[in-house]
């Protein structure tokens, strides 16, 4: 048993977990973006650097946005204009601030709701092959296998929770229009019954005839 106040080595699911916390930054964000607005974002990144832009309309209108990405000189590396969802992968040429921003300029009452993700660099291996005089071990091959597999279900999670969220908002508005259908239909079948109501009255009631005396 270790002395009190040391540490044994690490259990080989916390090793996964501490490793895998050093995987590259990545943004991922779901906002709404009102009618004629635009929304810019920022991020500092290395010259060499392996970067993938992701997005997605989950809600709003014909679900599309204007998306366009530029490097820190200002030149353009991505530019789509009404795009449901895309992917973009670039290395980036220099040191700076890369801006990507979407825009939804061209609606004038639909407000949307975008989801993207902003990878910066790739995951690093669990067990770097740098000093390393042996091959990996079971456990170590094990590690790698599960991790792998950790993000791909990530990576399936979020593709299903998107896949529901747009769902779900097509639904409801599908909901709203029925409802709005009915009601109109409700009153359209009132007053047509109203009117042959009265019809129908005009034709059984009593016609009044009147007479005039004309003087001798």
């Amino acid at each position: 048993m270790p002395p009190r106040g040391s540490r044994g080595p690490l259990p080989p699911l916390l090793l996964l977990w501490a490793l895998a916390a050093c995987a590259a930054r990545a943004s991922e964000i779901t906002f709404e973006l009102p009618d004629n607005a635009k929304q810019c974002f920022y991020e500092e990144i290395a010259q060499g650097t392996k970067c993938t832009l992701e997005f997605q309309v989950i809600t709003g209108g014909h679900y599309d946005v204007d998306c366009r990405l530029e490097d820190p000189d200002g030149i353009v590396l991505y530019k789509e204009m009404k795009k449901q969802y895309d992917s973009f992968t670039f290395t980036a040429s220099r040191n700076g601030t890369y801006k990507f921003c979407f825009s939804n300029e061209f609606s004038t009452f639909t407000h949307k709701t975008v989801y993207f993700d902003f990878q910066v660099g790739e995951d690093p291996p669990l067990f770097p092959s740098e000093n390393r005089v042996t091959a990996l071990t079971q456990m170590e091959s094990a590690c790698v296998s599960i991790h792998e597999a950790l993000k791909s279900v990530i990576d399936y999670q979020t593709h299903f929770r998107l896949r529901e969220a747009q769902g779900r908002s097509r639904a409801e508005d599908l909901n709203t229009r029925v409802a709005y259908w009915s009601v109109g239909e409700a009153i359209i079948l009132l007053v047509v019954s109203i009117g042959q109501v009265f019809l129908l009255k005009s034709f059984f009631s009593d016609k009044r005839t009147t007479t005039t005396r004309v003087g001798s």
